[in-house]
């Protein structure tokens, strides 16, 4: 079984919130992509950047809710950019089986 590299201890706990925001504001990943990076869920992650965060460092809380909040406002365009690339891929398999 695979460990995620960061540790989920409480004493462990603040220090991942912090690093998991820093990350987050650094990339401007998403949280399902940050996620994913730390090989942890996106519940664990939201969790510590959403609402531990908020108790442990305010000031990089507000600056997560940033990125979050607008990677939240651009999540339909990131929607729509999925299905338009699959329909794509799938026309392009059309044309080289015909």
């Amino acid at each position: 079984m695979s460990h995620s590299p960061i540790a989920s201890c409480n004493g462990i706990s603040q220090d991942r919130c912090e690093l998991l925001a820093r990350h987050i504001i650094k990339t401007g990943e998403t949280v399902r992509a940050t996620a994913i990076r730390f090989e942890l869920s996106k519940s664990t992650v939201h969790k510590d950047v959403a609402e531990k965060l908020r108790h442990v460092n305010p000031a990089l809380y507000a600056s997560v809710r940033e990125v979050l909040e607008r990677n939240k406002s651009e999540r339909h365009l990131r929607g729509g950019d999925a299905t338009r690339l699959m329909y794509m891929t799938r026309k392009e398999r059309k044309n080289v089986n015909n």
